[in-house]
Parts: C-alpha cells; sequence; structure tokens
C-alpha cells in the first residue's frame, strides 16, 4: 500500500514539473514574439521617417539642381526661375520620373528627326484622360533641356512663333502660369492651378526676387 502511494506521488510530481516546464516554455516563447514584434514596430517607423527625411532631402537637392540654371538662363530667355522650377517638379515628379532619366524634365515632345524616346502619356481629350503613346526629346543634360524649354517660350513653334510670349510678359508666376495654360501647354484643365500650387508650397517665387 505504501509502494502504490509513492509512485501515485511521483507521477504527480513528474506531471507538475512537466506543465511547470510547459507554461514557462510557452512564456518564454510569448516574450521572444512580443520582443520581435516591437522590433518590427520600431524598424516599420524608423523607416517610414528615414523615408520622409530622405524625401525632403531630394526636394531640396533637385530644387537647388534646377534653380542656379534657370536663374542664370532668365537674363537671356527671360523664363521666370519660379515656372521653370515648377513645371520641372510638375512634370517629371521631382526628377524621379521614367522620362526624366533621359534629362526630359518637362515632358517636350521630339520631333522626326530629333533624339526619342517612346513613352505612354496621359492626354486630356474629349473631356477625359487617355493613355496614348507618344515620342518625347531626349536631352545629353539637364542644362540643354531648360535651355530647349525656355527658347521653346522665345521661338513659339512652327505655326505660331508668338505662341507662348504672354508668359514671357508676365509679371509674376501666377499671370505666368495662368499664360501658360490659356496658350496650351498641356492638356491638363487644372495646369496652371497645380503650378501655382507647388510654386507656393515649396516658395519658389524667392528664386524670382532677383529680377
Amino acid at each position: 500500500m505504501k509502494k502504490y502511494k509513492k509512485k501515485r506521488i511521483n507521477r504527480k510530481r513528474k506531471k507538475n514539473y512537466f506543465l511547470s516546464f510547459v507554461v514557462m516554455l510557452l512564456g518564454l516563447v510569448m516574450i521572444l514574439m512580443v520582443g520581435t514584434g516591437m522590433l518590427f514596430v520600431k524598424n516599420i517607423l524608423t523607416n517610414t521617417v528615414n523615408y520622409g527625411v530622405l524625401d525632403q532631402e531630394h526636394k531640396q537637392e533637385f530644387i537647388q539642381e534646377i534653380a542656379p540654371i534657370a536663374q542664370r538662363n532668365y537674363s537671356q530667355y527671360r523664363v521666370l526661375p519660379s515656372i521653370v522650377l515648377g513645371q520641372a517638379i510638375l512634370e517629371s515628379d521631382w526628377g524621379r520620373s521614367e522620362l526624366a532619366s533621359y534629362n526630359n524634365l518637362f515632358g517636350v515632345k521630339a520631333g522626326e528627326h530629333e533624339d526619342k524616346v517612346l513613352f505612354p502619356t496621359q492626354e486630356f481629350v474629349d473631356n477625359q484622360w487617355a493613355t496614348v503613346n507618344a515620342y518625347f526629346k531626349v536631352y545629353p543634360t539637364v542644362e540643354a533641356a531648360i535651355i530647349d524649354h525656355n527658347r521653346l517660350f522665345n521661338e513659339g513653334v512652327s505655326w505660331n512663333t508668338q505662341l507662348y510670349h504672354q508668359v514671357l510678359a508676365s509679371k509674376n508666376y501666377v499671370e505666368a502660369a495662368q499664360a501658360l495654360q490659356q496658350a496650351g501647354y498641356a492638356t491638363d484643365p487644372d495646369y496652371a492651378s497645380k503650378i501655382i500650387n507647388v510654386i507656393e508650397t515649396y516658395d519658389l517665387s524667392k528664386y524670382d526676387n532677383n529680377f
């Protein structure tokens, strides 16, 4: 009888030890999962913050690259630097579009005998947006693209050499953006307001102050 009791007690103790071990193991697993989860969340937050900082840095670098070129060419072509910057930002998505990899910052289409690349583009036709394929100019440098953009405003197009002269005659970026829209530079019906919004959001008119 005593031996039977002893065996039952030993089995009970072993069972209790086993349950304690399982509980402790589960506790360790939970701690590891919570710790890993917190680290994962921390990494997500850190990456998000870093991305935001890098994005702002990229924008500032893009402005600092374009602004001196736009200012340097103003005396010859009379295109406001803020307009050059606003259009470059809007048309190329801060230099990050595929077309911008060919230094085409303004969505300038190519002629028959010019260096060009084929890209799909959004056009506003018959009161709706449509995707069409078009040939766009390829430039050797960003400055070459800006000069070509400025020359377009000065020389116009074959059927109207005066097409963009009101842009050049404008006293400020608001008038210039509206003149761009009226001249039909882009098919987007909100083009002028978008240019104005970009200029005002990033205080680009300060680059016009010396002129």
